[in-house]
């Protein structure tokens, strides 16, 4: 789960559009120049929020390349050695062969003149015995060239310091390379070497910010031999195609190597510093393995100045860097919110997402950038701020590449001339990274987005709760398709709301996480008049973001609970969805009792409670004798009520209360349907607290897990399941002596469970098949454990009533056996009674096992 956080800095290649190196200046014959002083570069006038360096300013630094292009950093140490990082070299456990790589020194920008540029080939690679893994230390390794380098006013060895080299920390030192200049945004050309300031981080202080958990509670024990650079505040570091380069620190004059670039969780991000294999505890390795070069790498004595300063502390003040970013006074005033001016169109709701950079729906501007070219007119165009007295000027208007055909790239990033004050009273709002994951049960608010009008009702109007992905995509997703695990790019965020209120504007969605408020996902289109359930997910767009910004503000993810309940961690599929879409969806994790969405409350007029079944968005499935008195013509005071756990709340829902306005039955001649369907007074949106049952026409699934559903007591009214087997046709007419009602069906009770459930409230009775939906087999006859009304012989009034009844596909066996059929065997009379006469049939007949 969190490989793609824990980085070793060395994943992006760039292959330079030069080719490879020739060194056209020196043979390997020739002799190299006696000055080997080392750490002073000639006199001279992007790595993470670093900058271009001047050619020469650093000329330790060579590029490691493999297949062509730039893999890693490193620092030459002697004519004939580099130092880099072991982890650019050793993979699976291998040594990858020394002949594949070869050593640019010299080199400024990879894709200019190679002006005192040249190349080494590589003759042998030395790594650590102990070395395994970069998060288990000892990340370094040695390269001998096969011939020693030509040195020069570009080309001159770094000082390596001594064991007893003592690097206070808080000390400004200096990483270079030619890595991403952001995470998965690779250093754009000319490829010019990359330079950022860092400083050094004690031990203790470093573990500190380590140890509080990131992204999926992520930490890291810090080890003997590694060194942090950085800032709590992050947004300088290195970065993938930095590892293996140096960090060095000036002392007297000279430059010493203090780190080697090994990894980080991402790049730059807050309380994130880089971690750096620590060079001075290396010094008797790197002696034995260099023992007989000519000249080897210079170890020169500290300056006295530096041994004298402050020795490491015993402990540290640990500062934990809070968020920049969303901060609000209060849910409902967004400092983000802005407004776009476009002469002649609607304003366009949006959100500051940097001190520059404002993101908004693409769609608000199709009249502009129709043609894909910018539009003419940014001149006229403004953004309004809040707390802003003036309206800001547009300089560039950059459209999401997919955004003209895909409603979840929907986006546009526009520029302001001027960057904003960010301490006055506007501020970003926090973006999520590529891998965040939004907790269910997290609070999150509705912002305005795009040109839809606003919506009326005061602010607390537009609370949600987050539901959990397997109910989100399950709802909402593809039929068929793997639920995304926690981590990977969800398909689609979905609010549950405390109200259900109609209105027809349009929607962003905020996610907040201790306090700091998330830009979690985005909508831009109506959704018929009810709020949105499913929002196109930010956190995919972040690269796209970051990578045009270059400087809005994506945070880690702040909270990470999984809860009581937990969350499902292998893959699952959902089951499918009928031509009305989802039914009888219920997570395979549920505890037994807890989650039944499809579970009514039915309280009628004089105190009774009946169970009942919701079988479509606006209709109740219950037994006809709990709802309606015998004789009565009357449609009595009805009222239902879903999402409940007797006194509780639906865990990730909420209560539905509706009115039954009308009470249909079947006509059947004579006798008195054991049926009935409430008709509510309003339609009841999907959601885990309310979601309609499957129906299944006739027969028995096969392979299906039955379960008799209701109240252990009826005051209390907590969900219990008893679990049952459905006995075949000729059984049960056996056992009723051929005295079974008609359209009825009976079941037997595992051992110990036929108590669980009271009958008075006429429970339903559930099946469900391995990776299917539940289904609704039938309502308990009045008064009786064992009969249960079918549901397949009321198909054709269910839906002629009920347009939207999910009924699946018919499958299994058949209830009742052939007219006329010899049903049971003789001497069954005598045997009906006894139980233990039943269960020797039982062992005898096929059953449907629970």
């Amino acid at each position: 789960m969190s490989q793609y956080l824990f980085l070793p800095l060395v994943i992006l290649a760039i292959n330079p559009t030069s080719g490879t190196f020739q060194d056209s200046a020196l043979s390997p014959t020739q002799e190299e120049p006696e000055d080997m002083e080392c750490g002073r570069p000639e006199p001279s006038a992007r790595i993470v929020g670093g900058s271009d360096t001047q050619p020469g300013a650093w000329p330790w630094q060579v590029s490691l390349h493999q297949g062509g292009g730039h893999i890693c950093g490193g620092s030459l140490i002697a004519p004939s050695w580099v130092l880099s990082a072991a982890h650019c070299f050793v993979r699976n456990g291998t040594m990858e062969p020394a002949a594949e790589w070869s050593v640019v020194l010299g080199v400024h920008s990879q894709d200019g003149p190679l002006d005192g540029a040249h190349v080494r080939t590589v003759a042998a690679i030395l790594v650590p015995d102990n070395y395994s893994k970069v998060e288990l230390g000892a990340d370094l390794a040695l390269l001998r060239l096969a011939s020693p380098a030509r040195l020069g006013p570009t080309v001159r060895p770094v000082c390596l310091p001594r064991a007893s080299h003592h690097f206070t920390h808080g000390t400004a030192c200096w990483a270079t390379g030619w890595g991403d200049i952001q995470e998965a945004d690779p250093l754009p050309l000319p490829w010019v070497l990359q330079e950022v300031e860092l400083r050094l981080l004690g031990k203790a202080a470093c573990q500190c910010l380590y140890s509080r958990p990131g992204p999926f509670n992520l930490t890291l024990q810090l080890l003997p031999g590694m060194l942090c650079a950085g800032y709590p505040e992050g947004r300088r570091d290195t970065c993938q195609g930095d590892s293996g380069g140096p960090l060095v620190c000036e002392e007297g004059g000279r430059w010493f190597q203090a780190g080697i670039t090994s990894f980080g969780f991402g790049c730059g991000r807050r309380n994130r510093p880089g971690v750096f294999t620590a060079v001075a505890p290396y010094e008797a390795w790197i002696r034995e393995q260099v023992i007989d070069s000519e000249p080897g790498p210079a170890f020169p004595t500290q300056p006295q100045e530096s041994q004298s300063g402050p020795q490491e502390p015993g402990e540290e003040n640990c500062t934990i860097a809070l968020p920049e970013c969303g901060k609000a006074p209060r849910p409902g005033a967004w400092p983000w919110e802005v407004q776009v001016l476009v002469p002649g169109s609607r304003p366009c709701h949006g959100a500051l997402v940097s001190e520059s950079w404002v993101l908004a729906p693409a769609s608000c501007f199709l009249d502009q950038i129709s043609s894909h070219s910018p539009p003419s007119d940014l001149e006229a165009w403004r953004v309004l701020l809040p707390s802003r007295p003036r309206a800001e000027r547009v300089a560039r208007l950059v459209q999401h590449e997919n955004a003209s055909w895909d409603d979840a790239s929907d986006l546009a990033l526009l520029q302001l001339r001027a960057p904003v004050n960010l301490s006055a009273a506007p501020r970003p709002v926090c973006l999520p990274h590529l891998e965040h994951y939004f907790l269910p049960g997290s609070r999150c608010r509705l912002a305005r987005w795009g040109n839809g009008e606003p919506a009326p009702g005061p602010s607390a109007l537009l609370e949600a709760e987050l539901l959990g992905g397997w109910w989100c995509h399950c709802l909402y997703g593809r039929q068929g398709t793997p639920v995304p695990l926690p981590g990977d790019p969800p398909d689609a965020l979905c609010p549950a709301y405390q109200e259900e209120e109609e209105n027809d504007s349009r929607w962003s969605l905020l996610c907040r996480e201790e306090g700091t408020w998330f830009l979690a996902g985005i909508k831009d289109f109506s959704s018929d008049c009810l709020r949105p359930r499913a929002f196109f997910p930010l956190q995919t767009h972040g690269p796209w973001i970051s990578h045009v910004t270059r400087g809005a503000y994506l945070e880690d993810q702040l909270a990470w609970d999984w809860g009581l309940e937990g969350e499902e961690t292998e893959t699952q599929i959902c089951p499918p969805h009928t031509e009305h879409g989802a039914c009888g969806l219920r997570p395979e994790a549920a505890s037994v009792g807890v989650l039944w969405p499809w579970l009514a409350e039915v309280h009628v007029a004089g105190g009774r409670v009946c169970t009942g079944i919701l079988v479509a968005p606006g209709w109740v499935l219950a037994a006809t004798h709990c709802v309606l008195r015998l004789g009565s013509t009357t449609v009595p005071y009805i009222e239902v009520y879903l999402g409940r756990t007797g006194a509780s709340p639906l865990p990730q829902g909420h209560q539905v209360s509706r009115l039954v306005i009308s009470i249909r039955l079947p006509r059947h001649l004579g006798l008195r349907p054991p049926l009935a369907l409430l008709e509510l007074s309003s339609r009841v949106e999907p959601s885990p607290s309310a979601l309609p049952i499957c129906l299944h026409p006739w027969g028995i699934p096969p392979g299906a897990s039955c379960w008799v559903l209701g109240w252990k007591d009826p005051q209390d009214r907590v969900p219990v399941a008893a679990a049952v087997s459905i006995l075949t046709s000729r059984l049960c007419h056996c056992l009723y002596q051929g005295i079974l009602p008609a359209g009825t069906f009976c079941v037997l009770y595992a051992e110990g469970q036929e108590d669980r459930c009271e009958v008075t409230s006429a429970p339903p009775l559930l099946c469900q098949t391995e990776g299917g939906p539940w289904v609704l087999m039938g309502m308990a006859v009045r008064g009786s454990r064992e009969l249960f009304a079918a549901i397949g012989p009321e198909e054709a009034w269910i839906s002629q009533t009920v347009e939207e009844a999910h009924f699946l596909a018919p499958s299994g066996t058949p209830y009742w056996p052939p007219e006329g059929s010899n049903l049971c065997p003789p001497d069954l009379a005598r045997a009906s009674g006894s139980p233990q006469a039943a269960l020797f049939l039982l062992l005898l007949t096929p059953l449907i096992q629970s």
